[in-house]
């Protein structure tokens, strides 16, 4: 995984763009989404962020399981890190690069 790569304030990758800046950058809230669906609709969301943008994540719980998946369907074309872990919350930055 790459836990760390790609923290808020580092550069954007080369060739990324600068179409968001920090404040816009939209969050899902996955505690708002029923469990059954929740890594679709995260996946869906992060399909349609286009190289240079990102996502944040909120999420009950630590979400190792999905950046798992997200690792094994995007490989390096998406880079995430924690902004914010617990108790109640954790916030993951989703950065596409590719």
């Amino acid at each position: 995984m790459n836990d760390e790569a790609g923290a808020p304030d580092a550069a954007p990758a080369p060739g990324a763009s600068d179409r968001q800046h920090d404040d816009e950058i939209p969050e899902v809230d996955a505690r708002l989404i029923p469990a059954t669906v929740r890594h679709g609709a995260i996946l869906g969301a992060l399909g349609d962020v286009q190289p240079g943008d990102a996502l944040i994540v909120a999420a009950p719980h630590d979400p190792f399981p999905l950046l798992a998946q997200i690792d094994e369907r995007e490989g390096d074309r998406v880079r995430y890190s924690y902004v914010q872990r617990g108790p109640d919350v954790w916030k993951v930055l989703l950065e596409r690069v590719a």
